[in-house]
């Protein structure tokens, strides 16, 4: 959070739509020279695609999240073709499933048109093979080789395009080899199991089935998911919840029956809402330094807020991990109160149902834990902190372009850098020490989270910054013990949402996208396997500026309005379309009470009228 008014950040949060790495890779999957076949074999060689040219519809097709079409221009040959427009986190992907021959040399070609269209097949029992191109503005061919296991009696052919690009065609798609006898349904699977679940999801994997192209995943008896691999993680489960899982094996002929049932029980959320209302307003209360605002003493903050921060506990340096809080000197603020007087109505707050924590980093407070002694510092230091002053928990508030979180992880699942696996650490031991009650918050700016749906790590992005989504492996992994996320949805350029459009601040549908994108999950730097889960609705809150000095983006009361009806009631939606409606969002967070007391608490007052209750009434 910014002590001034804030300059916006430079250009580069604004980023053109750079290629994942496995894009890149994909060249070395370059088109193959055909195999040397004796007379024999080519004589009983065949096309083995069914309807290649579409002159049948999506005959024999299937694309994922219904995004293909057939059209009748730009055709190559004929008079139909395929089109098909990636969307939000699917890409498009049009497949059909052939049976072949073991130990059996086949040619994939087909023409296409488009950028980033890819051209590939699966399930070879060798090495799967794709093509691709990076730009074709008119029709180009592609073609790869590529032969059978052993055991091989079906692949499965496919074309996609990729994340955020237009529509791609293709057409005259063609699979030529010698035809296999027809395949046999494959057996179940056996050994399902489940991972370590969290209070919303559970981890599945299972053994390869012969045969299987593809797995169903079903929980309950009921369809869930479609998956070529054989691992699949439920997400968006109830917390403290027990749930059945199935799997079944998918070719060309059939489906198998399901294999055993498998139990998991989500995990009960150690989050959870730590004693908030249903609808909690959260500020940050400039407690330890001044600016334009002025001085707000504890005693004078409204009922209205529910959780106060306090703005901030800073490190004695940046690598030490020694974190120190004190009041702001009477010099900055000749109304300060004195340090009994600040305990006294921090206790008085608590006893109204209100929660006070103290809010670690800032735009000034830079923080980075790399090594095992910093961390343990921090714990120290922040745990000498709650005591003193008898707080409820920590705000994480690393910020701007610090070096509070730089990584070069290329998994947020599997952090590797020491200053995100020891903040890690520091925060479980931290909720750990305080059990349950222990309210835990975070406001990362949307650099730091929803960027990571284009771009995340060092990775193949050239001078890309390595931070852009480096809160989301610490996000992910205190998610059960997390109380509230709430994103700062200021002090940036335009973000990328799910439907692909770059949504600029100050207006509903900005903070719509990006809330939609919390609560949705995402595919992680453009990687359909990396996908981010969705938090609960009651763990998230919007962040915004309380008035217009306060940062930039600031938003009118009525355009708050429009989002909550927006993602609360699906009413008074713009051009962003959500993917749910969340009743149970928690509401919504602020900086800072000082700026919306020096704008005549209008964000505020505008919060109890939307919910048409007193503060005291809101739970």
């Amino acid at each position: 959070m910014p002590r001034s008014t804030p300059i916006p950040h430079p250009p580069e949060a604004v980023v053109d739509r750079t290629r994942p790495l496995s894009l890149l890779l994909a060249g070395a999957l370059a088109v193959g020279g055909l195999a040397a076949l004796s007379p024999a074999a080519r004589a009983a060689d065949t096309e083995l695609a069914r309807n290649g040219g579409f002159e049948a519809g999506l005959d024999g097709w299937n694309c994922t999240a219904g995004s293909g079409a057939v059209v009748t221009s730009p055709v190559h040959s004929g008079t139909k073709a395929l089109q098909a427009t990636p969307a939000g986190s699917d890409h498009a992907k049009c497949s059909q499933t052939i049976t072949v021959k073991p130990n059996s040399a086949y040619t994939l070609s087909g023409w296409v048109r488009g950028s980033y269209v890819h051209l590939g097949v699966t399930g070879t029992g060798t090495t799967d093979v794709s093509t691709w191109t990076q730009s074709a503005p008119d029709w180009q061919r592609l073609a790869t080789t590529f032969t059978t296991g052993a055991h091989t009696t079906s692949v499965t052919l496919y074309t996609h395009g990729w994340y955020g690009t237009p529509a791609y065609q293709a057409d005259d798609l063609s699979l030529h080899g010698p035809g296999g006898d027809p395949a046999q349904v494959p057996a179940a699977p056996t050994g399902l199991a489940a991972g370590s679940p969290t209070s919303t999801s559970v981890p599945l994997t299972w053994p390869a089935v012969a045969g299987a192209t593809s797995y169903k995943v079903y929980q309950g008896g009921a369809p869930l998911a479609a998956t070529t691999g054989t691992s699949y993680t439920a997400t968006g489960l109830t917390p403290g919840t027990a749930y059945s899982f199935q799997v079944s094996a998918v070719n060309g002929a059939g489906e198998s029956a399901k294999s055993a049932a498998v139990t998991a029980t989500t995990t009960s959320g150690g989050g959870g809402g730590a004693g908030l209302p249903a609808r909690a307003l959260v500020g940050y209360l400039h407690a330890s330094f001044a600016n334009g605002s002025g001085y707000t003493r504890m005693a004078d903050v409204p009922d209205s807020w529910d959780v106060i921060n306090l703005a901030f506990g800073e490190p004695t340096s940046v690598t030490s991990g020694d974190i120190r809080f004190r009041l702001c000197p009477v010099t900055e603020c000749p109304n300060v109160e004195s340090e009994a007087d600040f305990k006294a109505a921090i206790k008085a707050k608590q006893a109204a149902g209100k929660k006070v924590l103290i809010s670690i980093g800032g735009q000034n407070g830079q923080v980075q834990l790399a090594t095992t002694a910093a961390r343990d510092a921090f714990v120290a230091s922040v745990s000498k902190i709650i005591d003193e002053y008898g707080l409820d928990g920590l705000d994480i508030d690393f910020e701007g372009h610090s070096l509070s979180l730089r990584t070069g992880d290329t998994d947020f699942r599997n952090p590797t850098s020491p200053v995100v696996v020891h903040l890690i650490q520091a925060v479980k031991t931290l909720k750990a020490r305080y059990g349950a009650k222990f309210v835990l918050t975070m406001a990362p700016e949307t650099f730091f989270v929803q960027l990571g749906y284009q771009f995340y790590g060092s990775g193949p992005w050239g001078g890309q910054d390595p931070r852009a989504g480096a809160y989301l492996p610490v996000i992910h992994a205190l998610r059960d013990d997390l109380t509230l996320l709430h994103v700062q949805d200021y002090n940036s350029g335009p973000i990328m949402g799910l439907d692909n459009q770059y949504h600029s601040m100050g207006g509903a549908d900005f903070h719509i996208a990006m809330t939609d994108m919390l609560l949705t999950g995402f595919p992680v730097a453009g990687n359909a396997e990396r996908f981010f889960p969705g938090l609960r609705p009651d763990q998230v809150a919007i962040g915004l500026p309380a008035s217009t000095q306060a940062g930039n983006g600031h938003t009118t009361p009525a355009e708050v309005n429009k989002a909550l009806d927006c993602l609360t009631k699906n009413l008074n939606c713009g051009t962003y379309r959500t993917h749910g409606t969340w009743s149970s969002l928690r509401g919504l967070m602020t900086w800072s009470v000082n700026w919306d007391r020096f704008n005549g608490w209008e964000f505020s007052r505008n919060f109890d009228a939307y919910f048409g209750q007193s503060a005291a009434g809101r739970s």
